[in-house]
C-alpha cells in the first residue's frame, strides 16, 4: 500500500513541474499585451505632462490679458477707442466739396466754421467742425431762411460725449426729431471745438422733415453754446448761407471770410485803400 501510494507521488510529480513551468512563462499575447499597457503607461504620463504645460501656458496668457476683480473674478479688459481721424482739406474741391467760414486760408481746425460732404456709396458723409464748446450744425433749406429746414446738428453734451441730433427748424425754433437718419457716428471735443463725421442716405423716404440729398438745397451754416447737452441760439445774428444752391454730385472748396475779414475784401473797402495808398505816395501839391 504504501509502495503504491509512492508510485502515485512520482507520477503527479512531472505533471506539476509542468503545471509550474507554464504558469511561471507569460505567453507571447500576454507580453504583447503586457508591452501595450506599458506604452499606454508612458503615454498617458507623456499626455498628462503635455496638458499640463498646455494649460500653464493659457493661463498665463490668460491672467496676462485680464486682470481680476476683487471678489477675484476675471474680467476683460476694454477694447481699444479708435481715436478720431483729422478732417483732411487737401482733398477738398477734388474727392469732396467743403465749405470754410473765418479767416483766409483756414482749415478745419482754425476756421471758425467748416463742412465738407463726400458720396460713399447710398450714403453722403458730412464732417462739421467749429469753434465753439456746444454745438455745430448744417441745414438743409430751400431758401436762404430759417424755418421748415432739415437740420443735422453735433452736440457737446455734459459728459464730455459729442451727439449727433436731427432737428427741423420751425420758424426760429428748433425741434428736435427723434427719426435720425444718422449713422456710423464720430464726435469729439477737442481744443475748445466741437467736430464731428456723420453719414445719412442720399435718398429717404418723403417726409416733411427729412429732405432728399440727391436734390439741390441751400446749406444753412450754424454754431453756438449748449446748455446741459441742449442747443440754445447761435452764436452770431446772422450766420453764414451757401450763397446758392449746393449739388452732392459737384465738389467745389468755397471760402466765405467772417465777419471781421469782410469790411477789407469789400470792393469799396478796396477802391479806397488804393486811392489812399495812391495819395500818400504822391504827396499833396
Amino acid at each position: 500500500m504504501a509502495e503504491r501510494s509512492r508510485g502515485a507521488r512520482r507520477r503527479l510529480l512531472p505533471l506539476l513541474l509542468l503545471l509550474l513551468l507554464a504558469g511561471s512563462a507569460a505567453s507571447p499575447a500576454e507580453e504583447g499585451g503586457g508591452r501595450r499597457e506599458a506604452g499606454g503607461g508612458e503615454h498617458g504620463e507623456e499626455a498628462a505632462r503635455h496638458h499640463d504645460s498646455s494649460y500653464g501656458t493659457f493661463a498665463s496668457e490668460f491672467y496676462d490679458l485680464r486682470y481680476l476683480s476683487e471678489e477675484g473674478y476675471p474680467f476683460p479688459t476694454a477694447p481699444p477707442v479708435d481715436p478720431f481721424a483729422k478732417i483732411r482739406v487737401d482733398d477738398c474741391g477734388k474727392t469732396k466739396g467743403c465749405f470754410r467760414y473765418g479767416k483766409p486760408g483756414c482749415n478745419a481746425e482754425t476756421c471758425d466754421y467748416f463742412l465738407s460732404y463726400r458720396r460713399i456709396g447710398a450714403d453722403v458723409e458730412f464732417e462739421l467742425s467749429a469753434d465753439t464748446d456746444g454745438w455745430v450744425a448744417v441745414g438743409f433749406s430751400s431758401d436762404k431762411k430759417m424755418g421748415g429746414d432739415d437740420v443735422m446738428a453735433c452736440v457737446h453734451d455734459d459728459n464730455g460725449r459729442v451727439r449727433i441730433q436731427h432737428f427741423y427748424n420751425v420758424g426760429q425754433w428748433a425741434k428736435e426729431i427723434q427719426r435720425n437718419p444718422a449713422r456710423d457716428e464720430e464726435g469729439v471735443f477737442e481744443n475748445n471745438r466741437v467736430t464731428c463725421r456723420f453719414k445719412r442716405p442720399v435718398y429717404v423716404p418723403r417726409e416733411e422733415t427729412i429732405v432728399d440729398l440727391h436734390l439741390s438745397w441751400y446749406y444753412l451754416f450754424a454754431w453756438g453754446p449748449a446748455i446741459q447737452g441742449s442747443i440754445t441760439r447761435h452764436d452770431i445774428d446772422s450766420p453764414p448761407v451757401s450763397e446758392r444752391v449746393v449739388s452732392i454730385y459737384k465738389y467745389e472748396d468755397i471760402f466765405m471770410p467772417s465777419a471781421a475779414y469782410q469790411t477789407f475784401s469789400s470792393p469799396f473797402c478796396l477802391l479806397l485803400i488804393v486811392a489812399l495808398t495812391f495819395y500818400l505816395l504822391m504827396g499833396t501839391p
